[in-house]
Order: structure tokens, then sequence, then C-alpha cells
């Protein structure tokens, strides 16, 4: 430990510690555009600079580290001249239309110009747009990019993609799709963390708010909405309402202020892969298929092993995921009642993601009564239709999701949280095998961490072992699917989540720069979860009706129709 003095007050540090990470210690606050904790360490910005007595010049306080003795001062009238300029030549080089950007509540620079004063420009430059297939599910603006390398460093570092790259240094330096090639034949796993890391407008999601409106507006069409389990623990974030007040309840009455005509919910459908899924692991247990069997809820993690893993992709389960399966509920069980009225059906999932805006576009999902989810919308985008249509969410009163599709178990709710897709389904899993109910605590799984990349567990069910694997992030993915190939380790069945933490982290997520959120929102999924009076997604009597009206049993011709797909002939 070394004596660090910041702005008067002496603090104890660890050797090595950067003045950024002292200044935390000691309670002072010192702003940052470019660095990420442990990612992205590099000094670029030069927002975080400091003087340092005995230096001639300023240090960058997030890669400069302490020594005893250190005295440091980060608010004299010099630091604050010298944080300024450099914001005007960051905005130099960054096309600034704010009122017409989709970060611009959100947009790190914006703040922190606004924060320094910053009400003219001494430089006259307007980068231009750069070209990009706008049809894409992520879009870069390369003009509003701030050559931060935040998007580098997390695409790399976390998510084993390296999507992104740079050339040429100091005033030439860029970022670029690597090699120089298209975005969709880059690797992209559309996990979007590099959209949830950017600090300013550069990558952002596909707007799809246009067609949604579209279909709202039109008198001839019947507009079908479902949201995610990891939504209810997000989307009142940026619209300032409490946790305790963004209820799920709260949820269904501001889409129904929208004008959606039916709202569903698709925690509904998430019990649904519980018993496909859950069946098809029971049949997998009792097969000589190569080992482990993997979850594919998560299209980012789909759409990753197809590209980066193509060897393990026919050990993916083939169940849809929740939403697609919910789309093809809607569109065959509602179809007559539709057609009878001379109206099209029109399905809006409302999604943590990105990748399910690509997922939604894949052919091969569609059913006999053609596309099954007609539009994907981020939370962010969900959150901005509210603003516009000025909905008053914290006045709503709490409603019921449409029925027979709204009733849901605990289980579709932790569908949301890494762990909760394998929870869900061992709880299932083990009743098919056994006929009795777990304990909850017995198929408990925890999310991984960067120190742990996965969990395991092993069960005795009935006296027959089975070892489960959880994993989230697509850099803990690599290293677990590494680590499988290589044999160092012997499983069953393995959960997979693009994002770190899961769907509560997902890249269609609000941002909140610098505020890793995906733990907070995990305990609320968790705290509906233990609070439901329907924990197991067997249980479910709508689930249960479904299946006599129109299904049948788990993995019937019916169930294979609308449920499952042949994951080896997704288009990418």
């Amino acid at each position: 430990m070394v004596a660090v003095t910041i702005d008067g007050k002496t603090v104890e540090a660890r050797e090595g510690m950067t003045i950024l990470g002292a200044a935390k210690v000691a309670g002072v606050d010192i702003p940052t555009l470019c660095w990420m904790k442990k990612i992205n360490d590099i000094g670029a910005c030069r927002v975080c600079v400091v003087e340092v007595e005995g230096e001639e010049r300023m240090a960058a306080a997030c890669n400069t580290p302490v020594y005893d003795g250190m005295v440091v001062h980060t608010n004299t009238p010099a630091v604050v001249r010298a944080r300024q300029t450099n914001l005007q030549m960051i905005l130099s080089e960054h096309r600034n239309e704010c009122t017409s950007c989709a970060r611009s509540e959100t947009c790190a620079l914006r703040h922190l110009c606004a924060d320094f004063g910053i009400e003219s420009m001494p430089f006259d430059a307007r980068p231009p747009k750069g070209v990009w297939d706008e049809t894409f599910p992520l879009v870069r603006d390369s003009s509003k990019c701030i050559k931060c390398m935040r998007c580098v460093a997390e695409c790399e570092k976390v998510q084993h993609c390296a999507v992104w790259d740079f050339t040429g240094s100091g005033p030439h330096m860029k970022v670029t799709v690597k090699d120089g090639m298209n975005i969709d034949a880059a690797g992209c796993a559309l996990c979007g963390q590099c959209i949830t890391h950017c600090p300013t407008g550069a990558l952002t999601a596909r707007l799809d708010i246009p067609k949604v409106m579209d279909a709202i507006a039109d008198p001839d069409t019947i507009t079908v909405v479902q949201v995610a389990p990891a939504v209810r623990a997000a989307w009142g974030e940026p619209l300032g309402l409490a946790r305790e007040d963004a209820t799920p309840g709260r949820m269904a009455s501001a889409l129904r202020a929208l004008g959606f005509d039916y709202v569903y919910d698709t925690d509904f459908a998430a019990d649904l892969p519980i018993m496909e899924e859950g069946s098809e692991f029971v049949q997998f247990m009792s097969s000589d298929k190569p080992r482990p069997m993997f979850t594919s809820c998560c299209p980012g993690w789909v759409r990753f092993a197809k590209l980066h893993y193509p060897q393990f992709v026919g050990q993916l389960s083939s169940a849809k995921s929740p939403h697609q399966m919910m789309g093809a509920v809607v569109k065959n069980t509602m179809r007559a009642m539709a057609e009878e009225t001379g109206k099209r059906l029109f399905v809006v999932s409302v999604m943590p993601c990105v990748a399910k805006k690509y997922e939604c576009d894949v052919p091969q999902l569609a059913t006999e009564a053609g596309r099954d989810v007609d539009a994907v919308l981020t939370v962010r985008e969900f959150d901005r239709m509210l603003k516009m249509f000025r909905v008053d969410c914290a006045a709503l009163p709490e409603t019921e999701f449409d029925n027979p599709l709204g009733l849901s178990t605990g289980a579709g709710t932790i569908f949301g949280r890494t762990g909760g897709v394998m929870e869900a389904a061992l709880r299932s899993a083990v009743f098919l095998i056994t006929g009795s109910n777990p304990d909850f605590s017995a198929c408990d799984t925890t999310a991984a961490t960067p120190d742990e990349p996965w969990v395991t567990k092993e069960l005795d069910v009935a006296g027959t072992p089975v070892r489960i694997a959880v994993a989230s992030g697509l850099g803990n993915t690599a290293k677990l699917l590494d680590a499988i190939e290589a044999g160092e380790v012997d499983l069953d069945f393995v959960e997979i989540m693009a994002c770190p933490g899961g769907c509560v982290g997902g890249g269609g997520q609000p941002i909140a720069f610098n505020q890793e959120l995906a733990a907070e929102r995990a305990t609320n999924l968790n705290a509906l979860d233990a609070a439901d009076t329907l924990r197991y997604s067997h249980e479910n009597p709508d689930i249960q009706k479904l299946y006599a009206d129109w299904i049948g049993e788990p993995l019937n011709h019916t169930a294979r129709e609308w449920l499952h797909t042949d994951q080896e002939v997704w288009d990418i």
C-alpha cells in the first residue's frame, strides 16, 4: 500500500493502482470517456487528465499508476481548461446532430460537454456519414465515432468476436470492421454489447419503430405484442420509474396505451421451451448422441456457434427461442379469426436483444402461417415509443396480460438471467423423469464470473448423474467450448447466454454509461420468481390447455412444426 494525496485528501492505495482507482477510494470523481475497467485503459480521450505535483505534463488518470507520496490535483483551472480543449478536439471529428440522434439522452460525450460548458467550437469540421447497410440489425455511423476504442475492446476481450479493428495512427486513426469486410461477413454475433458500451451514437440498433407504428395505425391489421422476461427488470429505468413501480402489470398497461390490440407475455412462451427442451433432454439422456446438449433460446449464441464453432451446432436443442414460439402459436391459433374479419396479424416482440431482430428474419423459422414475428423492438425503442406517445407510466393502473397466452410461471421469468434457462429446464426435466417436483435448491444455478468463466454442477436424478454447466458472455462461452473440445470437462447439458449476465444485460437494454446493471436486474427477476404462485412450467394451466387444444404432446408433429427448427440450416 502507498500513500497518495488527491485534492488534499490522503488515502491508502494499492501499489500499481491507477490514479483513477485511487480517486474512487478517496471519493473523488474524475470524468472518463474511453475508459472501461480492466478492458480499455488506453488514455485515448484525455478527458481524465489531472495534475501531478513534480510532473511537467498532465497525466491520464485512467492508466497512470500511483506511487508513495504522489500528490494529485483533479480540479484546478488548468485541468478544467485542458479537459475543455480535449472535448473540443473530440467534437471536431464528431457529427453533432444531437436533436436527431438515437443516443441523445444517453450520450456520454454530450453530457460531458454540458458539464464543461462547451458552448462554441473553434474548429470547423463536419465529418461525412459513412456507408453502411442500414438493413443490418446493427448500424454504425462513422461520423459519430470518437475513436475511444471501447467497441474494439468489448468485442475482442469480452465477446470474443473481434469484429472491430482500427487503421492508421494519430489523427489518421479510424475504427473499421476488421479486414475491411462488410459487417454481415465479419463474424458479428449481434450480441449488441458494442452498442451498449459505445459512449455516443456511433453504434445503434436498426430502428424498427416506423413499421410498428404503421401496423398500429392500419385498421386492417390486428397487432399483437409480446414482451420478454428480462424487459420487466429494466423498462422503467429511462422513464424514471422506481423498480417497485415498474411492475409487469404497469408494463402491460403501457403497451396497451401504445395501441396494441393484444398484449401477451413472453414469459408464457418461456414455459413452452421448457416443455419441449425438457422433453428433448429426457430423450437425449437415454441416447448415444454426442455430449453435451446445448440450450438454443439465445439467437446471439446460436449465431456465434454457427460463425465461430460450427462443430457444435448439431448439439444445439432444436427448440426455437421463446418469442419465436409465441409468434408461431399466435399466428397459427389466431389465423382463422383474423381471416374471418378480413384482417392480417402483425406480431411485435419487445426484446432486450439485438440478435432477435436478425432471428425474426430467418426464413427457416417461419411456419405454415408465414413469418411468425413481424418486428422486434429493443427495450430502448419501447421506451422511446412511450415518450413519443406521451404515456404517463407512473399513473397507469396495473393490468393483466391477455389470455389465454398471458399466464406464466416463475420458471419463465428467470429465463431473463444467466442460469435461469437451465434452472427452469431442470425443474421440469426432473419432474418428467421422476414424476415429482424437485426442491428449488437442487436446480439452482448461478452466473459465471470473469474469475470463473463457467459454473458446473452435478445432479442426481433418480440415480442418474446429470452434469450441467452455465456460461454467459461469448468470451466465457469460447473458453468453455474450447475446454469441451479438449476433453477437459465432461458435461450433459449446457446453457449459454451471449450477453454477460444473460438477457438482463442484453444489447437491447437501456444504456447507463459505465454501469453494469445485469446483477441488479437479475435480483428483480429472482424476486418475481420467488413471489409467484406457479414456479414450474409444467404446472402452468394455460400451457396445459394449449397442448390439449392445439399441440397434443411435446415433440409430436405439431410441436415440431410450430416450436422446433433445424439449427443447421439457418441462414446467417
